[in-house]
């Protein structure tokens, strides 16, 4: 388990192990990729994230984050694990949040996107993300950086 502050200074739990927090979360977040780009999406308040957001009444979490992601970049996902879960004990509560990994396989045009302007594909994941305006609070914090390591060595053992 990892523990840190978040760009808010809220307090984070964070682990890799399955739901260690509660089996069904009110939250998802899935970093994305599609055709070995990143795939995001821009919030129209905060900037460049990848997709999440609540999960809805009788929705499984995996269900939720197939949706969001398809909500926010019309992207249709083809491979989903699950990746970790983390617990915000926030000023305004407590959120518990699964991070997925998805690799995206079809981008289809939406007439709307939501609360997002739609998808950004990027080669690369800037090194100054947390000095950048460009992106979400959501990107500044441990969460990113340490599910990155996770699926670094979920590809490299699926190349063996």
């Amino acid at each position: 388990m990892i523990t840190f502050k978040d760009y808010y200074q809220n307090n984070v739990k964070l682990s890799f192990t399955k739901n260690p927090f509660s089996k069904q979360p009110k939250h998802v977040w899935v970093i994305t990729k599609y055709k070995h780009q990143w795939l995001l999406t821009k919030h129209k308040d905060r900037g460049l994230e990848f997709p999440g957001g609540k999960v809805e009444e009788g929705e499984k979490a995996e269900d939720a984050a197939e949706r969001e992601v398809y909500e926010e970049t019309g992207g249709i996902i083809s491979n989903l694990k699950y990746i970790g879960q983390y617990f915000v004990d926030g000023k305004g509560g407590e959120v518990i949040k699964n991070v997925y990994y998805a690799e995206v396989d079809q981008l289809i045009k939406q007439p709307t996107y939501f609360e997002t302007d739609g998808p950004v594909l990027l080669d690369t994941l800037p090194e100054d993300i947390q000095e950048s305006s460009l992106f979400s609070f959501m990107m500044k914090d441990a969460v990113l950086p340490q599910s990155l390591k996770v699926i670094k060595k979920m590809e490299a053992n699926s190349l063996r």
